[in-house]
């Protein structure tokens, strides 16, 4: 990193507040392995989680889920996993892109090429995305823990406090 880019990061708050939303027919609290590994990575990087839930994969329990925690004055960020493939039963992304202000396209592009590394080319069903609304970040993640561990490690986590200063300005 820059020198100028290390230093305009410098600026960035060192915690943010974060909501998780996990969004599963089958998963309950005990089998979330992906709803905990996004917790436990934000902790682990000193963020704070005000909040976690699980909801079906019903674009209208995912988008009222994601409208209350917009609403919430202490979440600067949502993060969603689960519902991003192409079945039929997968309506996070339709539920969540239509609430965003902005997108942030280069989000689902890495995440993308990341995961084309790991996987091969069943990276191209992913319709992981980002995108702001209402002032705070909102990222949406495939169901896997492992791809929620790649997108959290290499992309939001590094990242997190940075957009939520822009989102400030």
């Amino acid at each position: 990193m820059s020198e100028a880019a290390r230093q305009h990061k410098s600026f960035a708050p060192k915690s943010v507040t974060c909501y998780v939303l996990t969004v599963s027919d089958t998963r309950i609290a005990e089998t979330d392995t992906s709803g905990r590994a996004i917790r436990e990575l934000l902790e682990g990087a000193g963020h704070a989680v005000a909040g976690y839930a699980i909801v079906r994969d019903e674009p209208q329990e995912v988008t009222t889920h994601v409208t209350a925690a917009l609403g919430d004055d202490t979440t600067q960020v949502i993060i969603t996993t689960g519902g991003t493939g192409i079945t039929s039963r997968d309506g996070t992304f339709e539920a969540v892109h239509r609430l965003f202000d902005k997108r942030l396209q280069g989000f689902g592009e890495l995440f993308r090429v990341l995961s084309f590394q790991e996987i091969g080319s069943a990276a191209m069903m992913s319709r992981a995305t980002a995108g702001t609304a209402g002032g705070k970040a909102i990222f949406v993640l495939p169901g896997s823990e492992n791809a929620v561990r790649l997108a959290m490690t290499r992309l939001i986590v590094p990242e997190l406090p940075h957009v939520v200063q822009q989102l400030s300005r």
